[in-house]
């Protein structure tokens, strides 16, 4: 998916500058900038193999279904990496972090700090979530309810069935569903879940139980709990008013195409910039098999052609996509 440019990116180069790397998509005769909430998402570089931990490609199409379903209340920007003109987010309403081992968060804690202190609620995805910094710990207790604790938390691959969803603005319009990714649990939460509200949560097959002892594999905790149903996605509200949302999923980046899976993690950053999410959702239309392959970073391999990728999305996702 390619970058997307305005009739106002003089203005924004202006503001964020030229070396930013930003996705922005706007409508004419949609309002002003400052008048719409902005949601600043931090990609970190893409990882793993192919179509797995695509950053930046997930952020970009997060942020443009975003912008397009609410071109009068959303701004909706895409830095690959740390901002080298940070002024990007200042009067963000929120910031998607979506990295390896919460990078980011380790790295700019200091920074992040001054603009949650100001209001900006947080939402984390995936890896962003597993870190063994202490700081970066504290921290996503504090601003999204918890997080991936080695030793404790296990991150399996397993086809989770969600088939009962909370009354939530994140799960408006939602319908239950099931889907394989590779979703941790066990997580690390505030005690006594204090200000957190489950939001996907299902019981993981034993099989995913029994692994050994090891820093994601297993622990006798996890054993123990054999049978039982584990949160993988939650919000939570701050003290100060702010909002958090922890997402385990988003290994995969063919599972964007899953329209409830989408919608849920859209309409939850939506709740965490603090705005009203419809009644039915956010509606975004069902991304094309070209356009998950054209905006990741990683070249496709030769062999795999966008047909026979339509089909492993269909039967891993249960979901049929267009191919163009």
């Amino acid at each position: 998916m390619a970058d997307f440019t305005t009739s106002f990116v003089s203005g924004v180069a202006r503001v964020i500058g030229l070396a930013l790397a930003v996705t922005i998509l706007a409508t004419s005769g949609c309002a002003s900038e400052e008048s719409r909430k902005k949601v600043v998402f931090l990609a970190g570089p893409d990882s793993h193999g192919y179509a797995q931990h695509c950053h930046h490609a997930g952020c970009q199409l997060l942020a443009q279904r975003l912008n397009t379903a609410m071109p009068d209340r959303v701004w909706a920007v895409v830095s690959r990496g740390w901002p080298q003109d940070a002024t990007v987010l200042e009067g963000a309403a929120a910031v998607v972090i979506y990295c390896d081992a919460g990078d980011l968060l380790v790295q700019h804690g200091e920074e992040l700090e001054r603009v949650v202190g100001k209001g900006a609620g947080v939402a984390c995805l995936h890896f962003t979530l597993d870190t063994t910094d202490r700081a970066a710990r504290e921290r996503l207790l504090k601003w999204v309810g918890g997080y991936f604790e080695q030793h404790w938390s296990v991150n399996p691959s397993w086809e989770a069935a969600f088939k009962q969803l909370p009354s939530h603005p994140a799960t408006r319009g939602v319908r239950p569903f099931t889907i394989c990714d590779e979703w941790y649990y066990h997580m690390r939460f505030r005690e006594p879940m204090d200000g957190v509200t489950p939001i996907l949560t299902a019981a993981p097959p034993d099989s995913t139980r029994e692994q050994p002892d090891g820093t994601h594999s297993g622990n006798p905790t996890v054993r123990a709990r054999r049978g039982m149903a584990e949160h993988t996605a939650w919000v939570c509200q701050r003290p100060d008013g702010g909002r958090g949302f922890g997402f385990t999923g988003g290994h995969s980046h063919w599972n964007w195409a899953h329209d409830d899976y989408r919608k849920l993690v859209l309409n939850a950053i939506t709740w965490v910039a603090r705005l009203e999410v419809p009644p039915g959702g956010i509606a975004s239309k069902t991304p094309t098999v070209e356009e998950l392959v054209s905006g990741q970073d990683k070249p496709k391999p030769a062999k795999w052609t966008l047909e026979s990728i339509q089909r492993m999305i269909q039967r891993t996702t249960g979901c049929e996509v267009p191919l163009r």
